[in-house]
């Protein structure tokens, strides 16, 4: 499965810190937005990545994240002009897609707990596979509703009478006919092409699946100066409660494989004195200890 990290827009509702840089490159605790994302489909075991975003923000996160290759990855990036909906992602990265089947991630989506995603990315084999997490205001999502039996039934993009309370968070697996349905989608009032209607026509073929979240899962989405601060914090009180990192790319590559560990110990060796620097030479320590 490849992956797609979608990281365009103009990022208003941070306004003024969008005009230093891209909402997805502004530091949640310690590391750049991306990072976040980027973690979770490594954890999932995607190392092919296609990054979307503008014209004038690619180049730096090329300079970040480079062609992945650090952390056994391969990066390739896309433009994306003008922001049409999330689905407009499928039609840009069409060419990276291939054959192959999909993962897309949001650019300011944070996921921390559990092994949901991972065990998500492990079983996907046809069809689509979205996410319900409880949130308390969901008209500002899209709302999944599901039956006496579990089963999804509908979903709506922020309908003023939610039927349900489950969101649906932004991470997408989808198999390959996902490029077909993207070009066959008609833009929404808003004149946008709605991930919501790709999803709907999964469930209307009867190839849509939904994993509802635990409770002790979080969700962050961080497009807001509010939620991004928030986020910060949550992060924060993690890493200095569990001695562990949250959005650590060096080590969920190590973890998974990607990056062996005389390549994880170089990494840190090249890494200026400072805590991340600190945390992977444990990460290396501990590895070499066990």
């Amino acid at each position: 499965m490849k992956g797609i990290i979608l990281a365009g827009g103009a990022g208003s509702r941070l306004f003024p810190l969008t005009l230093v840089a891209s909402k997805q490159l502004q530091p949640v605790y310690d590391k750049p937005m991306v990072y976040y994302p980027l973690t979770t489909l490594i954890e999932g075991g995607v190392r092919e990545l296609c990054l979307i975003s503008t014209p004038h923000d690619l180049p730096r996160f090329r300079q970040l994240l480079a062609d992945g290759s650090f952390w056994g990855l391969a990066i390739e990036y896309r433009e994306q002009p003008k922001p049409q909906g999330i689905a407009q992602a499928f039609l840009i990265a069409e060419s990276f897609i291939g054959n192959d089947a999909v993962s897309l991630i949001l650019g300011d989506n944070i996921f921390y707990g559990a092994d949901t995603f991972q065990r998500a990315f492990a079983e996907f084999k046809t069809g689509a596979t979205i996410f319900g997490y409880h949130v308390n205001d969901p008209e500002r999502y899209g709302v999944v509703e599901f039956d006496a039996n579990g089963h999804a039934i509908s979903i709506e993009e922020k309908p003023q009478q939610p039927k349900s309370n489950y969101a649906v968070p932004g991470l997408y697996l989808f198999d390959n006919n996902v490029v077909s349905i993207a070009k066959g989608l008609k833009p929404s009032a808003r004149g946008e092409l709605e991930i919501t209607d790709v999803n709907l026509e999964y469930l209307r073929r009867g190839q849509l699946r939904v994993h509802r979240l635990s409770r002790g899962f979080a969700w962050l989405d961080a497009g807001t100066s509010s939620s991004l601060h928030e986020a910060s914090a949550y992060v924060q009180t993690i890493e200095k409660r569990a001695g562990i990192k949250v959005g650590c790319p060096e080590e969920a590559a190590f973890r998974r494989g990607f990056l062996p560990l005389e390549r994880l110990e170089l990494l840190a060796v090249r890494m200026p004195r400072c805590e991340y620097r600190d945390y992977i030479a444990e990460v290396v320590a501990e590895a070499k200890r066990l």
